[in-house]
């Protein structure tokens, strides 16, 4: 009685096992980045409104500062720009912020700016992303 000999399969260079495996590497690349743009831009985007607040809030704050004296004597609105920016800076510094003055002798313009570290993208070279908001305001009286 002979034994039986085992049957040995031939590879061929055109063999595809192992092929599940790269695709499988390369969906979960892609899933992973995609996640991190949603992960990552969400949390721009909600830091982007926490700015955009204390832009609009600086700016009102400098709107607050208006010349009395042209108000009192003509019943002219318009703001004292030097106290305006200073109001507005001051603010900024208080939040710890940032950010850029610029005023008109009708509105105060304030830009904030930031950068937010990122989660998921660092996993491809992405650790940060730069952020700023401008709010513009003007005076009014009632």
């Amino acid at each position: 009685m002979t034994a039986a000999r085992p049957v040995r399969r031939r590879r061929s260079w055109r063999d595809d096992r192992g092929q599940v495996s790269l695709w499988t590497i390369f969906g979960a690349v892609i899933v992973l980045v995609l996640a991190g743009l949603v992960l990552d831009q969400g949390l721009v985007m909600a830091d982007k409104v926490r700015l955009l607040d204390i832009a609009q809030a600086a700016a009102r704050a400098g709107t607050q500062r208006l010349d009395m004296a042209a108000h009192r004597a003509a019943g002219v609105v318009r703001l004292d720009q030097p106290a305006a920016a200073a109001a507005a800076r001051a603010f900024l510094t208080t939040r710890g912020k940032p950010g850029a003055v610029s005023t008109t002798s009708t509105t105060v313009t304030v830009t904030v700016t930031g950068t937010r570290r990122t989660q998921l993208l660092t996993l491809v070279g992405v650790t940060s992303i730069p952020i700023a908001a401008t709010a513009t305001a003007s005076p009014t009286t009632r």
